[in-house]
């Protein structure tokens, strides 16, 4: 299962804090399948079938704080472990366009992911971190849910493109090998420094 979160709501389309739904929207674009209402749950699902297995993409229609009232129990519906919950979500302690992807840990302040834990009763299951960055010292929370300038959607938007190959790659691969291939990854890497004419 691959949780994108986010907020529902046209107002929430193009900011920040809703990379974790354009990831899981760009996967079900990719794999031609479209979602649906899972008003008992309070989400939008979607099934798909990729290198022989079934993925449920799912977008939490409660509202980021509350991700896991709906995240839980579709997961226990499906037979599912926290082991077999992959969580896609912003993250504004990492540069624009930097990816990070974790076998567990603790949810660095996110409530999405605080969330999740409370509702799972663990923090070991598998997320893919966006890096949205963090500008100058202003609130927070009106940068994530502001929407994107034209120049950084760009880059988040090449971000979200490789967050969902690192999705499908977790899927197929496995943690490990999601990890060596897209930890780190940058949609702004760094210029090269230009080696210094010595005359020669």
């Amino acid at each position: 299962m691959i949780a994108g979160l986010g907020n529902p709501g046209r107002e929430y389309e193009g900011t920040p804090h809703n990379v974790g739904f354009d990831v899981v929207d760009a996967l079900a674009s990719r794999l031609g399948v479209t979602w649906k209402n899972s008003a008992k749950f309070h989400a939008l699902t979607a099934k798909a079938e990729y290198a022989g297995e079934v993925l449920w993409f799912v977008k939490p229609q409660t509202y980021m704080n509350l991700s896991g009232q709906a995240v839980a129990p579709l997961l226990r519906y499906y037979a599912g472990t926290p082991a077999d919950l992959i969580a896609v979500e912003d993250d504004a302690d990492l540069p624009l366009g930097r990816l990070r992807i974790r076998a567990g840990g603790g949810s660095g302040g996110h409530h999405g992911l605080d969330s999740l834990i409370a509702c799972l009763g663990t923090e070991a299951f598998a997320r893919i971190r966006i890096g949205i960055g963090r500008r100058g010292h202003g609130n927070l929370a009106a940068q994530v849910l502001g929407k994107f300038s034209a120049d950084r959607l760009e880059v988040a938007g090449k971000a979200v493109a490789a967050a969902a190959d690192a999705a499908l790659c977790l899927a197929e691969k496995g943690l490990n090998e999601a990890m060596n291939r897209y930890n780190g990854w940058d949609a702004q890497p760094p210029a090269e420094t230009p080696v210094p004419d010595k005359g020669l």
